[in-house]
């Protein structure tokens, strides 16, 4: 059986757990490791850590949060955010991340994600993919690097089709235009992508009820959801998310 997955997402700028509003307004949640540790505790399947401001900063990811959160977590943790070389892969799967995620160095070289799929293998390599309406293109959603701060001029799903097949073992495509703002996930932009690739995909940006995780999974053909701002301000539990899921029919590990 294949289970669908809630994953809190941990947003990290200056070592501290933030959480905005489409990429900006951001306002301080805690500490990366404690929350972490909470959710592994309370049945979440994985994790995912986002450096946020790396790229922007010119950095790399701030290795030292990343360390102290896998000493506290016994699920799976993903990270990115300022990886742009497979030296920086190599690292953090030494502290015991268990897949790393690439977005803007992977747009800037394409190649660099077939690098990364050979050094650590398909299944651990997640491309992040952020997205933003834009008629002007096939799909009408756009991708965007650097934090949101710059369109890339091009088409979010043919960036899709094009990194599974140069190696992405997962695709993660956060909606910039819903992000933070709980109404919902970008629910056609999800299933465009998650139509167009066979690998897994990870529906993001905008969780505020828990028909919203619904919707991802049933109307989005989501893999996973990531959840943050749900989550962080204790809006649901995840033993209330996974168990809302469950009674709809939905596979989820209880």
């Amino acid at each position: 059986m294949s289970y669908r997955r809630i994953i809190p997402c941990l947003d990290v700028k200056d070592g501290r757990l933030v959480k905005g509003v489409n990429f900006v307004d951001l306002k301080d949640v805690g500490d990366p490791a404690e929350n972490a540790a909470a959710y592994s505790d309370a049945g979440a399947d994985e994790l995912v850590f986002l450096d946020i401001t790396a790229t922007l900063e010119n950095r790399q990811t701030l290795l030292d949060a990343v360390k102290r959160t896998v000493q506290r977590i016994a699920i799976p943790l993903t990270v990115g955010g300022g990886i742009r070389n497979v030296d920086d892969i190599v690292t953090l799967m030494d502290l015991g991340v268990a897949r790393v995620s690439i977005n803007t160095a992977a747009v800037r070289t394409p190649e660099f994600v077939a690098q990364a799929a050979e050094t650590i293998g398909t299944a651990n390599l997640v491309v992040a993919i952020d997205t933003r309406k834009n008629p002007q293109l096939p799909s009408g959603f756009e991708v965007v690097v650097r934090g949101g701060t710059e369109g890339a001029g091009i088409d979010a799903v043919e960036w899709a089709r094009r990194v599974e097949s140069l190696g992405a073992g997962t695709v993660l495509p956060t909606s910039m235009d819903t992000d933070g703002m709980r109404t919902g996930y970008d629910l056609p932009m999800t299933r465009a992508i998650a139509d167009a690739v066979k690998v897994p995909v990870i529906a993001s940006g905008g969780a505020g009820t828990l028909e919203h995780l619904y919707e991802a999974i049933v109307e989005g053909h989501a893999d996973a959801v990531l959840v943050a701002s749900i989550a962080h301000f204790g809006t649901y539990t995840i033993s209330q998310m996974k168990s809302y899921l469950a009674e709809r029919g939905i596979p989820v590990r209880l």
